[in-house]
């Protein structure tokens, strides 16, 4: 269980603090987090859930969000963002949930572009972004979905890519709490660096220097941009280019798996 009055005080410094908001089960927190941006909730509001009974990944995919075992938090970020640098958040939001967990359990997280936090191959979590935008395209709020799986010992059949969680990987009983201060702390950082022209344009280098996915990887894309080819890095939107034998597709979205040899 989560101590919202401690959780206020080791983050009084932050935009966080006071803004938390906490439900024992839950829908979705994107979905809460949206719907209370749409109605004024301020940056840095914090949506917070033990559990969800129908958490969302990219694309609609169903989230496992089993009660009282993982991460499941979502953020309202009200940042001067231009427009043709929202591509980028995703990746700073990457950033800063890998070096939250790097920093609570020493693990190393590998980045699979877009969205999907790894260790090694397996999945421990994943990353939605979304967006109100006004009419003159600029975004008038995103909520920055993060779900890690943090206790669990097991996994719905059929994923995707193998899932892990912080205990299977470290052995050891991972706390929640300090796992979600430590990322909105990180978050704070990485926001804050993605509103400086200079230090954003550092993201797409940081990200490929987090991630074995980013370049000289073969892979198959999924969605509407699918094809299959070998990474070969981040353009400085942040968007993928494959490879492929028809030349270079720059990918804006779409989902990556490893191709079979």
């Amino acid at each position: 269980m989560y101590h919202l009055a401690a959780l206020d005080a080791q983050l009084a410094d932050t935009v966080f603090a006071g803004k938390f908001h906490f439900s024992q089960s839950t829908g979705s927190t994107n979905t809460d987090a949206m719907g209370a941006a749409r109605m004024g909730a301020p940056h840095g509001s914090v949506y917070l859930a033990d559990e969800q009974r129908a958490g969302r990944g990219r694309g609609d995919h169903g989230w496992h969000s089993a009660a009282g075992e993982g991460l499941y938090v979502s953020v309202v970020l009200r940042l001067a963002l231009p427009a043709a640098r929202l591509p980028l958040l995703p990746l700073a939001v990457g950033l800063a949930a890998a070096d939250a967990i790097r920093g609570v359990t020493g693990l190393t997280v590998d980045l699979r572009w877009p969205n999907d936090l790894l260790v090694g191959e397996r999945k421990t979590g994943g990353i939605l972004v979304e967006a109100n935008v006004e009419s003159n395209g600029q975004p008038h709020a995103t909520v920055a979905g993060i779900g890690v799986n943090v206790h669990q010992r097991e996994f719905p059949p059929g994923l995707a890519t193998q899932a892990t969680s912080l205990d299977m990987e470290t052995g050891l009983h991972v706390s929640r709490q300090a796992l979600l201060i430590a990322l909105l702390k990180s978050l704070e950082r990485e926001a804050t660096a993605l509103l400086d022209p200079a230090t954003a344009r550092e993201i797409p280098a940081r990200v490929e220097r987090a991630s074995t996915w980013i370049r000289g990887r073969n892979v198959v894309v999924h969605g509407p941009q699918a094809c299959q080819g070998v990474t070969t890095g981040l353009d400085e939107d942040g968007f993928l280019r494959v490879r492929t034998a028809d030349g270079v597709v720059t990918l804006q979205t779409g989902g990556l798996r490893a191709a079979k040899d």
